[in-house]
């Protein structure tokens, strides 16, 4: 957990510190942003090229920024993925641990289960230890032994008691608070003290009680040792208790430890998505200032463009100028930056600060999770401290065993051994001490007490043995041999207790030691504990400083925010600007919500995997059945064995449907995203529905296709689950037999049974436990795939918002472009006024600067002074120092002052060089710039020389006419220029328009293919940023474009403009002539004339247009075709591959040969190693033979010898020849282990296959996939040139609504011409002037009525006529004479006015019938245009049947080539199959033959089996029982030579199946040709069909080009009539103009007149115009005022947005937290309830604990009387030995030989009692006297006492006649026949720290009995007569009793060859015989 927790520390100290970096550099990039959105106001420039330059370097830095920016981005998301992957691996410990917690609560529970169970078996002990001692009491005596059971038991209860339980699981999650903690810690800590002290007093008097029990002999009551074996007891419960609570303790700061770590990594977690907001925000800042500078629009380029083209005459010295003005403002902007750079220096210091808290931050949690580390290495250090003093006191423990082992030598009375507790469990009694100490102190009065009782016992034992040695004089030899051995056992016992006196001085000090350390660690605990709460209140300050700075921060943003708010208002575009991009924020925002809803969508295509999951929970369901009726059978071992191999078959079933669920999951995942592809295509094809229905036709066929496929994987899995059905009832089947199996073969124990059922009740929790999680993962499926259906319906409506946004978008652009112009116009009125301002801020700025490094620089110089002084002043210095010291400090300062004088100047030459090589640079930019520009003007002359020229001509054609027309007409052709330039200009404008329309055409196209794109990556925001950078990009081309086309059309524009100065004056002159009279009619002709060259124009356009559609449609149909093509091609490759994997994978699936096969050679290779294990056996059966036989031929004599001799050799000669056929099987093994591996290697290979063409398969679906998208850009591209068609229609259809409208317009000017022309003839007619007043005023109102527009100049003309009436009425009687000549001039010209009339008459209807013409013939070409366009869909549908019919055909093809090449692969297929047969059917072959070499062989063994059993029986007659055993494994052998006969017969069985399925396979090849057949006949069926719908589509498109031909022949004879017309209407004006030159004459007069009028027209219309101008300045006024206001107003109201934006964040935070602090307190609440639920629930297993204890006590009890009863027992028959055991030692000595008999007389020696010196003593003497001597002297001091009947005695029969080894195991069998337990465990029974743990029964047994006999060891006092009964003596005897050094082969230590065997324990009916017979057997 440490090393852990130091990992994630260290982690999160990198992460953040990294983080701090990203601060840093972003915080400075932030500080470069708003220095550059300050330098926008002052970079526009004027002149559009420098503008562009201006506008490309601010491009470049915004790039640069973006890219740093998306490099910072991308590397805090690596970061922050780091971090997440860290909390995983966190948040998995955490539930390991919580797992680990839980499985410890159930030992809990199964501990408890086994205590109960103990009890029981503790009660069954007392009921036989009662039933013993009545028995004992009636019957002869015993040796005291102690019982396996007893021993198990023991070290069962201390495993049990001194294991730690762990941590609880209760307390998982719970939020300890660090008071409890430090509260806790102190009570450990003083426990822990009040335990030492405990402690040393109970070592204080064990050591009294020992020492007074030393010197009085041992003899006080049993009680009180039964009484400290129980008060031992309940310290370890006690102990084992406080461990405990320790755990759960060390479980709590574990729990609060973790909610830490959670609670930093949620704050951190809040910061990085704090951080990812701010970067997001500052993207689209950075994105929208770009889209500010970077769109300019198109509408405000016109007016610029006029402006240009007057200004380029003055370019050069405007250029000069702007050089100028460049230069000034760059040293503007210098000093801008320089200031900006000081504001970015102070922005940095913050960050320093800022990041200085966070490292602080950073720095106290390192050292919160140091303290945490030092307080669990205190806990190990505390751990090991206990592990010494666990050593220490093993070490007093064995000193306490050898002082009661010389109590008993001494007393000769061998006391029952007190139990000690084990180094565990002394450990572990440190809790209950406390409880305790008043016991102890009753406990210690108790000692005292019976310190004085043992004087009183030790004097009366005194006077007892002076008074038996004056009345017993016949024992004194005895006694003088006792007092030497006493003596012998007094100087051991001083030594011993010397040797203990030390080791208690040394466990004292170690208690000193400990009590030291203990103190010194509470200390240090409370230091860190004062450490942790100082860091707490600095960590809670630090809070309150962060907090204080975040606000302090915020404050600043404020004040940022309003100093861009003063911006805003000074930039009032750009807060437009903004605002739209505000807007397209929240529309992207609903994009993402929209994309969101899309995800939930996918939900809808998981449905189809929930039906699979249906059948997975029905196979589980059935394998939940299949565990309950294996939970049935689980009664038994072999059952259990069986159950378990089963349940991994089914899990591994269980593994392959996963498999394929994950397989179906892939491929329904790949359906998703196809299905998401299609939605989008569906989307557009309802909006064109009509064009692509074979689009729609194929994705339907798709579709199919995809849906056939799964139908397909669904057979598949139900007949995979139908496989797992029959398997499932095989096993059910095999489960039901193997329960009636078990039924008959049920003869179990109670206990057994009962562990066995408790097994498989946790094997029944494991399952349900499994099929919970199977349930919770379906589930989740199932969540996940309905949120996957609601995503996609959400994609569905999102993709319409889509298109609407993108709509949205092009008006927006539009917008954006009309702004941009406005913007302009102010940006350079508030530019100087801020140039201004930041001058003066710079300059004091740089004076401030200069300032303060000087005051720096100073402050530095007297700092170093300083320490100077205080150097010198420190050290003690003579009176002439100080002097020195002033010069050389003045003479320092004034280099300082110097040296910083010298840097400042340093400084200065830096700057200005850098000012000087600025401004080269932008000289040599400026220079560039300009020659780019020449050279661009070079190239527009070149390009438009042709087109000046052509206007050339045109200027000449006119001027012809001008210089007719202009002397007459020149004031009036200027002021009718005027009214008639607008349709001109608008044409102009319509021309650009045009092309900008072309331009935004392709505009359109590419923002189509990027909604193509769009609909295809919905899933980001990241993607609509880049679309708006595209545009943003295009925008700028398109500005760059427009900029070089100023440059290029200035000439062209004066051309242009003298051109349309011609027209005008033409048209003005015209106009004249039509006011004159009938010079209208010219005007007219001419205008029509133009209009018709114009539509010959544009019709000549529309039909260049219309061939390159047709030759793009034709290329695209021809792409579209190869398309189709390919993709045909890739969609039978894919078909087959999925055809061939199908294939595989039925050839794999179905359990066919293969399986078979592997089963087959599964069977072999385990008989072969059934046999291998056969021949083993016999060989080292062989050799145990014979040895047996050397040691036998040893003993016997040499007749018998040779013939042992010859049938050892033949022994080994067939032993020879097995090892030969031992080889031959070998090599046939390795054969078939080659042939397998080959089999694997070729599965490998084609698993290896199946990737790559699965790999191949996913290619070709991106590849099809690709092209679809293609297809529908194609289609889409298609369909946007047939709307540009129609809109060019409508275009026509409109520009012939003009010409109607014209047409109107020019009768109703005629009419007007008439109505003015008749005027002048009724003046001169008429004399009277009442009948003219009168007729004036109803022309004039009649007028009016017409047309509105000219009242007020009639209304003029009318008081000028009033004026001349006057003057005319006054010269009427001077003219009265001349009326006649007048008259009939005036009726002269009143006839050639009505000729002029009637021919004006005529052309007015020939210009009808020519606008009627021109209507039918635009109708005839919309016709024409509609009927191709039919013909052109007609033609698509053709040809799109026509390449379905081929993809059909190549797909039919593509089948037969795959049918073809399947026929190929089954072909091959069983050949391979046939050829494996035959390999098979050799090896059964082969098998056959060596398994009747093996049945002549075990034939051949039998035979010498029996002769060797001959050859036994002669030797030996004892031995027959070996020899029964050889015959009883020869019958096992012929009985597995049975077996093996019944394998063969299967193998047979296999190979007929193996026949049965080649048939079959060939069945079904024959199927397939069949198939293939039929097949290829459709195929060409197909073909024909084929070739008669090509023919049909051919004559169709011949039909269909003879129809273009005569509509193209039509057009060209329209063509030629619309040039007739034309030249008959040029003809007709010019007779027109030739009728005009004669009456200019007579309209001269008039226009004089009318020229009076028009003067007063002109200065009313001046008035009026310069009113019109005042009105729109007022207009402009009122509208910059309502924009300010609006400005002012949004401010406000984005900064009131703003405000509440932050408060809904904080409420947001508020909220997050409290919902936090909720989950927090749930959790919380949660953990109590689970901890008060645990506390009930142990409150309630310690009742059940100490209601077990009490029953136990009382257990006790009862064991402790029966244990009295039976130690009086052995008391009164202690001495007593038996005479037959007697009898068969003595028997024995003499029948050994001479050499052994000292080992002999060594056991009689223990079994007697004596001690090892002794008996060496006496065999010294026996060296060198005898031994008959000592043997009587032995015998006679040992006759008193008698052995203890023994209950079995040995038969007549076996009389003296038996040898020594007979006799001994007879003596084994005598002491391995199970008797009743005893009571008491003995002290070597006791389990030893690094003891394993306890194996089953016998294994236990034995090692406790080996233990005991090495703990036991002390100079050969192990004695195998009073060894435990279960145990037998150790085989490998080293020091034992059985350690011999020749001899015979019994009494020797067995050698390695042979094999070691556990001990047994043997019946008393067995004979010698039947023991070895047994030996032999295991």
């Amino acid at each position: 957990m440490s090393s852990w927790l130091g990992g994630i520390g260290s982690g999160l100290g990198q992460s953040l510190g990294q983080v701090g970096g990203s601060l840093s550099s972003f915080t400075g990039q932030i500080s470069n942003f708003t220095k550059d959105m300050l330098l926008e106001g002052v970079e526009e420039v004027g002149d559009a090229a420098t503008e562009l330059q201006v506008s490309n370097s601010r491009l470049a830095e915004v790039e640069a920024a973006f890219a740093t920016q998306k490099s910072e981005y991308d590397r805090l998301r690596k970061l922050y993925a780091e971090l997440e992957e860290k909390l995983e691996a966190s948040e998995i410990q955490i539930k390991g641990q919580s797992a680990e917690y839980r499985t410890l609560l159930q030992q809990k529970d199964v501990e408890i289960s086994h205590l109960k169970a103990r009890q029981s078996g503790l009660q069954e002990d007392v009921q036989k230890l009662q039933q013993s001692a009545q028995s004992a009491s009636v019957g002869p005596a015993m040796l005291p032994v102690t019982t396996s059971s007893s021993t198990t038991t023991s070290s069962s209860v201390s495993s049990f008691l001194s294991r730690p339980s762990g941590s609880h699981q209760g307390f998982h999650g719970d939020e300890m608070d660090l008071s409890d903690v430090l509260w806790s810690q102190q009570e450990i800590n003083r426990l822990s003290t009040e335990v030492l002290r405990l402690e040393a007093e109970v070592a204080h008097w064990r050591r009294m009680s020992q020492a007074s029990s030393a010197a009085g002999g041992g003899n006080g009551d049993q009680g009180e040792i039964l009484k400290l074996q129980r008060t031992i007891k309940e310290l370890r419960e006690e102990m084992s208790r406080e461990v405990d609570e320790h755990q759960h303790e060390l479980a709590a700061l574990q729990d609060a430890q973790r909610q830490k770590m959670a609670d930093v990594t949620r704050r951190h977690r809040d910061e990085l998505a704090e951080y990812e907001e701010r970067i997001e925000e500052l993207e689209e800042q950075i994105q929208s200032g770009g889209s500010q500078a970077t769109s300019p629009s198109e509408a405000s380029r016109l007016p610029e463009l006029q402006r240009t083209i007057s200004s380029l005459q003055e370019a050069a010295d405007q250029r000069e100028e702007q050089l100028v003005e460049l230069s000034v403002r760059l040293e503007e902007a210098q000093g801008k930056q320089a200031s900006l750079q000081l504001e970015k220096d102070e922005a940095q210091e913050e960050n320093v600060g800022l990041l200085q808290n966070y490292t602080r931050l950073q720095a106290s949690v390192a050292e919160l999770q140091t303290r945490v580390q030092e307080q669990e290495g205190k806990a190990l250090q505390k751990a090991q401290l206990d592990h010494e003093i666990q050593a220490l006191r093993n070490n007093l423990a064995d000193a306490e065993k050898e002082m009661e082992r010389l109590k008993s030598l001494a007393e000769a009375e061998p006391k029952e051994e007190v139990e000690h507790a084990d180094i565990l469990e002394l450990n572990t009694i440190i809790g209950t001490l406390r409880q305790e100490k008043e016991v102890l102190e009753e406990e210690k009065l108790h000692l005292h007490e019976r310190l004085k009782t043992a004087e009183e016992q030790i004097v009366c034992t005194t006077e007892a043995e002076s008074g038996e040695a004056e009345s017993l004089e016949d024992l004194k030899a005895e006694l003088e041999r006792r007092e030497k051995v006493l003596r012998n056992t007094e100087e051991e016992r001083d030594t011993l207790m010397s040797e203990l006196e030390e080791l208690d001085r040394q466990n004292q000090e170690a208690t000193q030691h400990m009590i030291s350390v203990k103190e010194q660690l509470s200390g240090q605990l409370r230091e860190a504990e004062a450490e942790l709460t100082r860091l707490t209140a600095e960590l809670s300050t630090t809070k309150d400083r962060k907090k204080g700075l975040e606000e302090e921060l915020e404050t600043q943003k404020e004040k940022i925010s309003h100093s861009a708010f003063t911006l805003n208002d000074m930039h009032m575009g750009k807060q437009q600007l903004e605002r739209t991009v505000k807007e397209l924020k929240d529309k992207l925002g609903l994009a993402q919500e929209q994309s969101r809803e899309a995800r939930r969508e996918t939900t809808e295509l998981k449905r189809t995997v929930q039906e699979t999951q249906k059948q997975l929970s029905a196979a589980k369901a059935e394998l939940d059945q299949a565990g309950d009726r294996g939970a049935e059978t689980q009664g038994a071992k072999e059952e259990l064995a069986g159950t378990e191999r089963e349940l991994s078959e089914l899990r591994r079933e269980l593994d392959e449907m996963r498999s394929s669920q994950e397989k179906v999951m892939g491929e329904d995942y790949e359906l998703k995203m196809e299905n998401r592809r299609l939605k989008a295509q569906s989307e557009e094809v309802t909006q064109q529905m009509k064009e692509s229905q074979p689009a729609l036709n194929r994705t339907v066929r798709e579709k199919d296709t995809r849906i056939e496929a799964l139908k397909l994987e669904k057979i598949q899995l139900e007949g995979e689950l139908r496989q797992a059905e029959s398997t499932l009832t095989e096993q059910a089947k095999q489960y039901q037999q193997t329960i009636k199996e078990l039924t008959r073969a049920r003869s179990m124990d109670a206990s057994a049974l009962q562990t066995e059922h408790e097994r498989a009740i946790k094997l029944n929790q494991e399952k349900d436990m499994e099929i919970a999680q199977l349930k919770r993962d379906m589930e989740q499926v199932a969540s996940d795939h309905r949120d996957t259906n609601e995503m996609l319906s959400i994609t569905v409506a999102g993709q319409k918002q889509l298109t609407d946004l993108l709509q949205e978008k092009d008006i927006f652009m539009d917008t954006l472009k009309q702004n941009a112009s406005d913007l302009q116009t102010e940006m350079e009125s508030k530019i100087s006024v801020a140039t201004k301002e930041a001058e003066a801020l710079r300059q004091a700025l740089e004076e401030k600067d200069r300032q303060l490094g000087g005051m720096k620089e100073e402050n530095s110089h007297l700092k170093e002074e300083f320490d100077r002084l205080r150097d010198q002043q420190s050290r003690p210095q003579s009176l002439a120092e100080p002097r020195t010291l002033d010069i050389i400090t003045e003479l320092e300062t004034e280099i300082t002052q110097l040296k910083s004088s010298r840097n400042a100047l340093e400084e200065e030459v830096q700057t200005l060089s850098r000012t000087s090589e600025e401004q080269q640079a932008s000289l040599l930019l400026s220079q560039q710039s300009l020659q780019t520009q020449q050279s661009e003007l070079e190239q527009a002359h070149t390009r438009h020389q042709q087109t000046t020229l052509n206007y050339d001509r045109l200027i000449h054609a006119r001027d012809e006419e001008i210089t007719r027309l202009q002397q007459t007409v020149d004031r009036h052709g200027e002021s009718r220029g005027r009214a008639d330039s607008p349709p001109v200009q608008g044409e102009v404008i319509l021309q650009e328009e045009k092309t900008q329309t072309l331009n935004q055409d392709n505009g359109n196209e590419k923002h189509d293919l990027s909604k193509v794109e769009i609909e295809k990556l919905v899933r980001g925001i990241k993607e609509k940023e880049t679309e708006i950078s595209q545009l943003n990009e295009k925008n700028i081309s398109l500005t760059k474009q427009l900029d070089q086309l100023v440059v290029s059309r200035d000439e062209v524009g004066k051309l242009s403009q003298m051109i349309l100065q011609k027209d005008l004056e033409i048209h003005a002159l015209h106009a004249r002539v039509s006011l004159g009279g009938a010079g209208g009619h010219s005007q007219d002709v001419m205008f029509l004339q133009q209009q018709l060259q114009a539509y010959a124009v544009e019709r000549e356009q529309v039909l260049a247009v219309l061939n390159e559609k047709t030759r793009e449609n034709s290329q695209l149909r021809s792409d579209y075709h190869r398309l189709m093509d390919i993709l045909a091609g890739k969609e039978a490759a894919l078909l087959k591959l999925q055809q061939e994997n199908q294939r595989l994978s039925n050839m794999s699936d179905p359990s066919g040969s293969q399986e078979m096969f592997k089963e087959t050679i599964q069977n072999l290779s385990r008989i072969i190693r059934e046999k291998d294990i056969e021949i083993d056996a016999l060989t080292q059966k062989c050799q145990t033979l014979v040895t047996v036989l050397q040691t036998s031929g040893g003993d016997s004599g040499a007749g018998s010898g040779g013939v042992s001799s010859n049938q050892f050799e033949e022994l080994l000669q067939e032993r020879d020849t097995l090892k030969q056929q031992v080889k031959k099987m070998e090599e046939w093994k390795q054969q078939v282990i080659t042939t397998v591996k080959n089999m694997q290697h070729e599965s490998a290979q084609l698993q290896e296959e199946l990737l790559k063409l699965q790999g191949q398969v996913t290619a070709d679906s991106d590849c099809s996939s690709k092209l679809s998208v293609d297809y529908t850009r194609l289609i889409q591209s298609y369909e946007q040139k047939e709307r540009r068609l129609g809109s060019l229609s409508q275009e026509l259809a409109q520009v012939q609504q003009t010409i109607t409208q014209l047409s109107s317009t020019k009768d109703v000017l005629l009419g007007k011409l008439d109505s003015v022309a008749q005027t002048p003839e009724v003046v001169a007619v008429q004399s009277s002037g009442q009948s003219l007043t009168a007729e004036a005023p109803t022309s004039a109102a009649a007028n009016v009525e017409k047309l509105q527009e000219e009242l007020v100049r009639l209304r003029a003309q009318l008081a000028e006529r009033d004026n001349t009436i006057r003057t005319i009425q006054e010269n009427n009687h001077r003219l009265s004479n001349s009326a006649s000549a007048s008259e009939s001039e005036q009726r002269s010209q009143a006839e050639e006015v009505r000729q002029v009339r009637e021919r004006l008459e005529a052309l007015q209807r020939s210009v009808r019938e020519k606008d009627l013409l021109i209507k039918t013939k635009g109708d005839q070409l919309g016709q024409v245009s509609e009927a191709l366009r039919n013909r052109e869909n007609d033609n698509e549908v053709l040809k799109q049947a026509v390449t379905n019919l081929k993809e059909r055909a190549l797909i039919l093809e593509m089948d037969g080539k795959k049918l073809k090449e399947e026929n190929e692969l089954v072909a091959t297929r069983s050949r391979e199959k046939e050829s494996e047969f035959r390999a098979l059917q050799e090896t059964n072959m082969q098998v056959s033959l060596l398994l009747r070499e093996k049945e002549f062989e075990l034939s051949a063994v039998s035979e010498k089996a029996a002769t060797v059993e001959r050859m036994l029986k002669d030797k030996e007659q004892g031995k027959s029982g070996e020899l029964n055993q050889l015959l009883n494994e020869l019958k096992s052998m012929q009985e597995k030579a049975v077996a093996f006969q019944h394998e063969r017969d299967q193998v047979m069985m296999a190979l007929k199946q193996k026949q049965m399925e080649t048939t079959a396979v060939q069945t079904e090849l024959q199927h397939v040709r069949d198939k293939e057949q039929r097949l290829n006949l459709e195929l060409e069926r197909l073909r024909n069909h084929l070739l008669e719908i090509e023919d049909s589509y051919t004559r169709e498109a011949l039909s269909a080009e003879d129809r273009e031909t005569e509509l193209r022949r039509r057009v060209t004879l329209l063509d030629e009539k619309l040039a007739t017309s034309s030249s008959a209407v040029e003809n007709a004006s010019q007779q027109a103009s030739m009728q005009v030159e004669s009456l200019q004459e007579q309209l001269s007069g008039a226009v004089k007149q009318r020229d009076d009028a028009l003067a007063h027209l002109r200065t009313s219309q001046e008035q009026v115009n310069q009113y019109a101008v005042s009105l729109s300045n007022l207009q402009m006024v009122l509208e910059q005022f309502q924009q300010e206001e609006k400005a002012m107003y949004s401010a406000e109201l984005e900064r009131h947005k703003k405000d509440k934006e932050e408060w809904r964040r904080k409420a947001e935070r508020l909220e997050d937290q409290a919902s936090a602090l909720q989950i927090n307190l749930d959790e919380a609440n949660a953990a109590l309830d689970s901890a008060s639920r645990l506390t009930d629930q142990l409150d309630l297993k310690e009742e059940q604990i100490e209601e077990l204890k009490k029953q136990v006590e009382v257990r006790q009890e009862m064991l402790e009387e029966a244990q009295r009863k039976l130690m009086n027992l052995l008391n009164s028959t202690e001495g007593k030995i038996d005479k037959v055991l007697m009898r068969n030692l003595f028997l024995g000595y003499f029948q050994t030989p001479k050499t052994k008999r000292a080992d002999v007389l060594r056991l009689m020696g223990s079994v007697l009692g004596l001690s090892r010196e002794d008996v060496d003593r006496m065999l010294e003497d026996d060296g060198r006297h005898g031994v008959t001597g000592w043997v009587s002297s032995w015998l006679g001091g040992r006759g008193a006492q008698s052995v203890p009947n023994t209950p079995q005695r040995p038969t007549s029969s076996q009389g003296l006649n038996s040898s020594f080894s007979e006799m001994f195991v007879k003596f084994l069998e005598i002491e391995s026949t199970p008797s009743l337990p005893a009571p008491k465990l003995s002290v070597y029974d006791i389990k030893p720290l690094s003891a394993p743990p306890p194996r089953r029964t016998s294994g236990a047994a034995s090692s406790t009995a080996t233990g005991a006999a090495a703990v036991g060891k002390r100079a050969g006092e192990s004695n195998p007569f009073l060894a435990p009964r279960s145990a037998a003596v150790p085989l490998l005897g080293g020091s034992g009793s059985g350690g011999s050094g020749g001899g015979h082969l019994l009494m020797k230590p067995i050698s390695d060859a042979l094999p070691t065997f556990t001990p047994v324990p043997v019946s008393a009916e067995a004979s010698a015989g039947a023991v070895l017979k047994d030996l032999l057997k295991q």
